[in-house]
């Protein structure tokens, strides 16, 4: 499974795994989005873009899901899944661009499972273990 659920008390952790950094993260998000929503009753027909930077890989991953949070709340959309496309380390920190893929909410049509406030610092953590990256944070509900 390329993400799992932590247990929480209150809220919901999440864990993206992957082979590359940009895979990692983009599991991250799909676990998220995949918590909010019956992501497979969302269709792809509008794609979403992000940018986002933070001075490091852990803040990169809530920047990054706060992103989309901020997206879906603009736009009124649900994602399907989202994908980071390009991670560039800088002189300042780390830069992501990612893409999102969804469509407008439908009450009618989209099984809603719980609202997701933000990504939160609270467990927090980046770490390659076994060749395999791992992001992972709590998610406040």
């Amino acid at each position: 499974m390329p993400y799992e659920y932590l247990n929480h008390l209150a809220d919901l952790g999440i864990r993206g795994i992957g082979p590359t950094l940009e895979c990692a993260l983009s599991q991250g998000a799909c676990a998220m989005l995949a918590a909010m929503a019956k992501v497979d009753t969302v269709s792809t027909v509008h794609t979403y873009t992000q940018h986002c930077a933070a001075p490091d890989i852990p803040s990169l991953f809530i920047e990054w899901l706060n992103e989309l949070l901020y997206q879906r709340e603009i736009h009124g959309a649900l994602f399907a899944r989202a994908r980071v496309t390009k991670v560039v380390k800088t002189k300042r920190g780390w830069t992501l661009e990612g893409q999102a893929f969804g469509e407008p909410l439908d009450p009618d049509r989209h099984e809603i499972h719980s609202e997701v406030k933000a990504a939160t610092y609270a467990g927090l953590n980046y770490r390659i273990e076994g060749g395999q990256h791992i992001v992972q944070c709590i998610l406040d509900l």
